[in-house]
């Protein structure tokens, strides 16, 4: 009799984990598919096996026999969202964990994650069991390693000493099942020019940081499709680009405020707008380096769902990193750089430079995979994004930036990566966070499951080493 109970419970927890792929109805829902239309009320979406069948009005669209019905009264459905810019195995920095960082994603209506910087091997295993509904966890688009300088300064990386290495590296790592080329900011000149040469001639995209010894305009004049954090951004509105090249990032933030020049700026964003190339302003991050001992301080509600190498390793490492060699400056100019980071965003958005939501989660102190993607949304809206601009940088741009035409908008055919809200996010952004229930490529997860998942990973990090 134990053993049935056991056996019992153990069936339990496996159906949670894989969710239920079902034919699926969501009745008289409000649907906001992402694509900038109108919120159409009074909706039925249909889901078979992982894709949307069907959506029309409820009392027009038949519910197929057998279907799960699941009432949409009051609520708003929206596209499974993307962060754009993660980190899941990152050396012995962010040692792999399945059981924290995949679930956290997905209870938070994180469907889709593009992954910066990682160890590709067991990147690839996690994307291919993911797939395979083996695996709870985001769809993943996945880097690898990421170029860096001679001696890189983060795990993951693979060194580039000049344009024979940066041609070499891409060569390998797209042979070996990269997804896109990460650059950080110690590759040379020669090796980033060779690896963006090479990348556009073998067809992989090549993304990440603009280095410290390139120039904004170069980088995006190279081909880069996107740009990570605004790197290279500020340097390049300044009248003193040449000389703030010269010093790596970090301290500093009163120049490049003082030498700040308007036209500079305004011929940058529309260098940008014309060449289409993408910014993933990373703002939650960024909010957390600059003023870091504002988000530091007070409680964390999150840390229960922290391993113990995050918390006693990782962010400890972080911080000390941050206060000695990166927020050096005085407090206000600080602030004041974060605010025109905050303008500049917004400014690129009106000009028409795409605009992705990213987070570098789980790199950052308290940047939690999945909870900090809704904090970014709000900062995108603090920028000057309209709640739907902010939402498509989360779904909409993601699929199209990747190329991914089944993803992004709610739309019949598209892959079923739903999330269905109990509070209209076009009203307040913030109602991203009122999760009712999520779809993933038509498993269902009910808002006791997503508890239950939450309770499971609070158990692991409690007994993590």
């Amino acid at each position: 009799m134990r053993f049935l109970l056991v056996f019992v419970f153990l069936s339990v927890i496996a159906a949670t984990v894989r969710g239920q792929q079902t034919t699926l109805a969501i009745t008289d829902v409000s649907v906001i598919d992402a694509t900038g239309a109108p919120v159409r009320t009074n909706m039925t979406v249909i889901v078979e096996g992982s894709h949307i069948s069907a959506i029309g009005k409820s009392d027009a669209t038949p519910l197929p026999k057998k279907a799960r019905v699941v009432d949409g009264k009051g609520k708003y459905l929206i596209p499974g969202l993307w962060d754009m810019h993660v980190h899941e195995i990152f050396g012995a920095w962010l040692p792999e964990n399945e059981k924290i960082t995949p679930v956290l994603f997905v209870v938070n209506g994180v469907t889709g994650v593009r992954d910066m910087g990682g160890d590709l091997e067991p990147l690839k295993k996690w994307r291919t069991r993911i797939a395979e509904g083996k695996l709870l966890g985001p769809r993943m688009i996945i880097s690898g390693p990421m170029l860096d300088g001679p001696v890189p300064q983060f795990p993951s990386s693979a060194p580039v000493k000049d344009a024979a290495e940066g041609r070499r590296i891409v060569d390998e790592l797209e042979k070996s099942g990269a997804d896109f080329i990460k650059i950080q900011s110690l590759v040379p000149r020669d090796g980033y020019f060779a690896a963006a040469d090479e990348a556009k001639k073998i067809g992989i995209v090549f993304a990440g940081h603009v280095p410290d010894k390139v120039r904004a305009t170069e980088a995006s004049n190279a081909g880069q499709k996107s740009i990570e954090h605004l790197t290279g951004v500020f340097e390049g509105c300044s009248t003193v680009e040449d000389e703030l090249m010269a010093a790596p990032r970090g301290p500093g933030r009163g120049k490049f405020l003082s030498t700040y020049d308007p036209a500079r700026a305004k011929a940058l964003i529309a260098l940008f707008a014309k060449n289409q190339t993408w910014q993933v302003p990373t703002l939650y991050w960024e909010r957390g380096e600059w003023l870091i001992e504002q988000t530091n301080a007070g409680p964390d509600p999150l840390l229960k769902y922290a391993p113990a190498v995050w918390r006693d390793r990782s962010w400890p490492m972080f911080t000390t990193g941050i206060v000695k060699d990166w927020s050096t400056d005085p407090i206000a100019d600080r602030e004041a750089f974060f605010q025109a980071e905050l303008k500049m965003v917004g400014e690129m958005n009106k000009a028409g430079v795409p605009i992705l939501a990213g987070t570098d989660t789980a790199a950052g102190v308290r940047v939690y995979p999945g909870f900090s993607l809704h904090e970014e949304l709000e900062l995108l809206v603090k920028a000057g994004l309209t709640p739907m601009e902010a939402l498509q940088a989360a779904t909409l741009n993601a699929g199209k930036f990747l190329g991914l035409a089944d993803t992004g908008t709610i739309e019949k055919g598209k892959r079923a990566d739903l999330v269905l809200l109990d509070a209209d996010p076009l009203a307040d952004i913030k109602n991203t966070r009122k999760i009712h229930s999520v779809v993933l490529a038509g498993r269902y997860f009910a808002r006791t499951d997503l508890d239950h998942l939450l309770a499971q990973v609070e158990t692991e990090a409690a007994q993590s080493k």
